[in-house]
């Protein structure tokens, strides 16, 4: 299967080792600046792979099977509708967009073109997720009462300063869009996908440098009756702390947390079909980062999906969701009241300004 990157940033390592791992036959890369082209092809023994500047010509000159968009956020949808109208199934790095008009265009010509989506919400393929995922879904939590979703880290000028994108209404959002939409997701998936009413609050504490918020705080009603909550910040001294799923339910009480919830520290159940000890001691990933190891085995599904015309196991109505209930907060937070979904339009950009106390920026 012929394989194209675009996008070789901070993330890009992850798709190039998920890639490797999975035989892909690599067709091509793609980044605007040919310093990172170089690095990347250098440091994964890429030299061999055509490097382009231009996404369109690498896709008019190597019609790859599947491309993975690794770009900044703001450019995934127009990139990702031009991959589609090529006949390129897609690998779109975390948020699928920054507008419910943009995901929703994606997902719609997805299905006109007849191809497939998956968008990066690696964390779904932690054992530890996974196993609270098969707990979940063969009733052992009983109804379920809440959920809270707290993603406690740190992010510094340095790390804003090294790409401009960040932190900006137009191609990144804030916290709650960027570091925290994986742990959204999880608590959005485990909870049974679909949101009624949001209450949020969000600000600018810490970092005067960006435009878009670096706390974020939200209830969450769900439909099926269940609550949420999410914490999210880059505030934290003086690194990250880290970032926790808890489940509560009729009959059973799970957390999940470590760096990026890849560990399960609590696990009671009243079927007592496993020993908590057991579940805790195998069920446990040290990655060395945040990203965790879900890239490869996301690739391998998405591999199979193709093959077997099937969804993959995070579609772009997952990704959808996860962006609408993101908007959802930051709507709600602006207009200071509780907020109903769906959203029918909602962007990032709906919020330029919001944060613009006086203070200036770097």
């Amino acid at each position: 299967m012929k394989y194209a990157l675009i996008g070789c940033g901070r993330i890009s390592p992850n798709h190039i080792v998920a890639a490797k791992s999975n035989h892909l036959e690599f067709v091509g890369l793609c980044d605007t600046d040919p310093q990172m082209l170089y690095d990347k092809a250098a440091k994964f023994d890429l030299r061999d792979v055509k490097q382009y500047i231009d996404y369109r010509e690498m896709l008019d000159k190597e019609h790859p099977n599947l491309v993975a968009i690794a770009t900044e956020s703001g450019k995934h949808a127009a990139i990702a509708l031009d991959c589609i109208e090529a006949g390129s199934n897609l690998i779109i790095e975390k948020p699928i967009a920054l507008s419910m008009i943009d995901a929703d265009a994606i997902i719609q010509a997805s299905k006109d073109k007849g191809v497939k989506v998956c968008v990066s919400h690696q964390n779904r393929f932690n054992k530890s997720i996974q196993k609270i995922r098969k707990a979940l879904e063969r009733n052992r939590f009983g109804r379920m009462f809440y959920g809270t979703a707290h993603i406690r880290w740190y992010r510094d000028w340095e790390y804003y300063s090294r790409a401009k994108w960040r932190g900006t209404w137009a191609q990144d959002g804030g916290a709650l869009m960027n570091q925290c939409i994986h742990n959204i997701d999880l608590l959005l998936w485990m909870m049974g996908g679909k949101v009624d009413e949001v209450v949020g609050m969000t600000d600018r504490l810490n970092h005067p440098y960006i435009e878009a918020e670096d706390l974020g705080i939200a209830l969450v009603k769900f439909k099926n009756g269940a609550y949420g909550m999410i914490e999210g910040t880059t505030d934290l001294y003086p690194k990250n702390l880290e970032e926790t799923l808890y489940l509560f339910g009729e009959k059973g009480t799970v957390k999940a947390g470590g760096a990026s919830v890849n560990r399960i520290e609590e696990w009671r159940f009243a079927d007592s079909l496993d020993d908590p000890k057991e579940v805790i001691a195998e069920f446990r990933e040290d990655p060395p980062t945040v990203y965790g190891f879900g890239h490869t085995p996301l690739y391998a599904d998405m591999i199979e999906a193709i093959e077997k015309d099937r969804e993959p196991y995070v579609d772009a109505e997952a990704g959808k969701r996860a962006v609408e209930l993101v908007l959802a907060i930051y709507q709600s937070a602006a207009e200071g009241r509780s907020l109903k979904l769906p959203l029918r339009d909602c962007s990032t950009m709906n919020f330029v300004g919001r944060f613009d106390y006086g203070t200036p920026r770097a």
